[in-house]
């Protein structure tokens, strides 16, 4: 026996020795945007390992045997984030959400796959995805991005609407009264503080990554009114409990004036929309620390309205609130609220979520808040503050690059040539 012992030692040390070293990678940066130093740091050199940045700096050596990239006639910066996404479903070409009845949960995975390329390619290499119609279709996509068979940004997924009776995540509105619906069009429906309850723990079980609950009415849902307040305190402090037990933050889809103060009262981590946000919301929502994710951007698509083929109630909703909204933010902004990047793409076409980027700088930010909504600060609201949102050793290699200057222009940012997640390179057109 020991001969034998001895040959499957020796082997076992060949097979060691044998094995590839881990890559390292060093990218050669014009300029490095650090938002979360609010800083420009010109010639900076990135060291990566196994995906994760090593070390970054304008005096740290390129290691022998690295696999070089250039980047010195660009501007880099990290991975860009957007907090409000749909990635499964395009609303563009077909506007109406009763469109669902007419595609099976397949339909809606496999044409959603190259919403995920056209994402990645914008330059996020994160998205919080916030909701479905067809419950958990997003955790699969999740899960296959993940698993490498198909390209796509990383996703943090709600896996379905939290919504009342008829709400605004509810499809319904013009579905006769006696006819039922599949299971995953009505999988968050809740009504009352136990149902609530249920419905996250239902939910939670099938490993999301936040809870989405709308607290009111919405703009682009039949037979919803955006003023309305569709859940009470009590049931979304409900939610917020359930979930916060599960290590869980609860996104509050939220229009009208009352609706959002009683969900930031309650404990939601952010406001999505924020359309008829007024100076008390505002500050409940610094007193207490809640991000706003303001959509101010697809309005210049939704606003076509009827002539865009939109259904004529929606078309007749939505130019009400788009000002509004928008000098909402540009308050917000100015009282310091902590803004997250998040755009509601699917309204408009994927891959053109750093088309916002213009609007929060007309409404109030600088271009560095800007980029910080999109990374710090989308960052810290999904939770991932140690992984991502900025270039530090420790953190994911998710970087991207541009030609010009987008602390000078903005708009620089709607064409990204270079994107890296996680060490590996998924586009390069310099």
């Amino acid at each position: 026996m020991r001969p034998l012992r001895s040959s499957v030692l020796l082997f076992g040390l060949a097979l060691a020795a044998s094995a590839a070293p881990p890559e390292i990678v060093a990218v050669k940066a014009g300029r490095l945007i650090e938002p979360k130093a609010g800083t420009v740091v010109d010639g900076a050199v990135l060291v990566i390992e196994n995906g994760k940045v090593k070390a970054v700096g304008l005096s740290v050596p390129i290691p022998a045997g690295a696999k070089v990239i250039d980047l010195s006639a660009m501007t880099v910066l990290p991975g860009l984030m957007d907090c409000h996404t749909h990635l499964v479903g395009d609303y563009v070409n077909d506007k109406d959400p009763l469109s669902d009845m007419r595609k099976s949960a397949a339909d809606r995975a496999f044409e959603s796959v190259p919403n995920a390329r056209a994402t990645l390619d914008a330059g996020f290499t994160t998205v919080r995805d916030v909701g479905t119609y067809r419950a958990f279709v997003d955790v699969a996509m999740r899960d296959a991005i993940a698993k490498g068979f198909f390209p796509g940004p990383r996703m943090f997924v709600a896996g379905a609407y939290l919504t009342i009776t008829g709400g605004g995540g509810a499809v319904s509105g013009s579905l006769a009264p006696d006819m039922g619906l599949p299971w995953d069009l009505r999988f968050g429906i809740a009504d009352g503080v136990d149902q609530v309850r249920q419905r996250v723990r239902d939910i939670a079980q099938y490993n999301v990554d936040l809870i989405k609950i709308l607290a009111t009415g919405a703009f682009l849902a039949h037979g919803s009114n955006p003023h309305a307040i569709e859940y009470t305190y009590d049931e979304i402090r409900a939610a917020v409990e359930e979930a916060a037990h599960r290590g869980l933050k609860v996104a509050a889809h939220a229009h009208s004036t009352e609706g959002i103060k009683i969900a930031v009262k309650a404990g939601v981590a952010s406001i999505e929309h924020g359309t008829y946000l007024d100076d008390e919301g505002i500050r409940l929502m610094k007193e207490h620390g809640t991000y706003l994710v303001a959509d101010i951007y697809d309005a210049e698509w939704i606003r076509q309205g009827a002539a865009a083929g939109y259904p004529q109630d929606f078309a007749d909703k939505q130019p009400e609130g788009d000002e509004l909204q928008r000098q909402a933010f540009r308050k917000a902004v100015q009282a310091g609220v902590k803004i997250a990047f998040g755009t509601d793409v699917s309204n408009f076409p994927h891959g053109l979520n750093a088309n916002q980027f213009a609007w929060q700088v007309k409404y109030g930010q600088t271009p560095m808040q800007a980029i910080a909504s999109a990374t710090i600060g989308a960052s810290d609201l999904i939770g991932r503050g140690n992984n991502a949102g900025s270039l530090e050793p420790g953190k994911w290699a998710d970087l991207i690059a541009v030609k010009g200057d987008p602390l000078a222009d903005i708009r620089v940012l709607e064409n990204v040539a270079f994107v890296m997640k996680e060490g590996k390179v998924y586009k390069d057109a310099r």
